[in-house]
């Protein structure tokens, strides 16, 4: 008897694909087939769109493969397995410890990409930098800029040095809350963008949010603007005039960031954008002139 006749059959990488998708929609992760793709196209050391140019994986590879479906299949984040998340032109290292972006918030980059112009060095902040997911993509686009990222968890920045290296921006840590943060810079700055905590406290979330996801990044106060308070008292001081201003919030709190920035004065042309699903996402703002006072 040959080894060939003996051994069970080796299922084909798209049969051991579709098997792996219906375990994890069964789990109710909504993008299962997506997810399935993603994470055998990882452990194949390819892109996903090539998956059926590689040669048949061997039982190795179907082990691995099976192990990561079962995590998966336990909500761990599809980004905790693969220790990376893609987010505008840029891929990120991310894992335990540092919010996971998410394409919800490449509506604000877009946003702050377009906007022109800016002088031939812009200055720019990035409130809650967290991965460094906003301020590297803005460095990349601006490539001429300085550009800041500002956060409070060691863990987060940690990840954000890493997304970092090579690269312009310059990572402070610090917390927001505080009095006078960066003063050198007030007048100065030609462009801030945050994506704060925002999250209403108790907001019911899905398990890899809940459960993967640091809390402090998540949650805002009891009606998820505690945090935007503070972005927007620093983005008016910092904000030369005529410069622009983008803050994500929680998609019930649209009308509550628009009367704040009415109410901290100081800012015109104020503005509520909605992502590319529809929902409220962010606010943007420009500070006012002299003459505009």
């Amino acid at each position: 008897m040959t080894a060939a006749a003996g051994a069970a059959p080796r299922i084909s990488l798209r049969r051991a694909i579709n098997d792996a998708a219906a375990v994890l929609a069964a789990a109710g992760i909504e993008s299962a087939q997506y997810d399935a793709e993603e994470l055998a196209a990882h452990l194949a050391g390819t892109d996903r769109g090539r998956l059926p140019l590689i040669d048949p994986p061997d039982d190795a590879f179907h082990t691995r493969y099976a192990d990561a479906i079962a995590t998966r299949a336990r909500r761990v984040p599809l980004q905790h397995l693969t220790s990376s998340a893609a987010f505008g032109p840029i891929t990120l290292r991310v894992g335990p410890g540092v919010f996971v972006p998410r394409p919800e918030t490449e509506a604000l980059l877009a946003w702050a990409a377009a906007q022109q112009p800016l002088p031939d060095r812009p200055v720019i902040i990035d409130v809650c930098t967290g991965s460094g997911a906003l301020a590297l993509a803005l460095a990349h686009h601006f490539p001429a800029a300085r550009v800041l990222g500002i956060d409070d968890s060691a863990q987060a920045l940690d990840y954000a040095r890493h997304n970092c290296a090579g690269s312009a921006v310059e990572l402070v840590r610090a917390d927001v809350a505080t009095k006078g943060l960066l003063a050198d810079l007030d007048g100065q700055v030609d462009l801030v963008v945050a994506n704060p905590p925002y999250i209403p406290d108790g907001a019911a979330l899905i398990p890899e949010v809940a459960d993967h996801d640091p809390h402090h990044a998540l949650f805002g106060g009891p009606d998820g603007m505690a945090v935007i308070g503070d972005v927007v008292e620093h983005a008016a001081r910092w904000l030369r005039p005529g410069g622009r201003f983008g803050v994500e919030h929680d998609d019930t709190t649209a009308e509550r960031t628009t009367a704040l920035l009415h109410a901290t004065g100081g800012f015109a042309g104020i503005t509520a954008h909605r992502d590319l699903a529809g929902r409220p996402r962010f606010v943007t703002a420009e500070r006012k002139g002299r003459n505009d006072e």
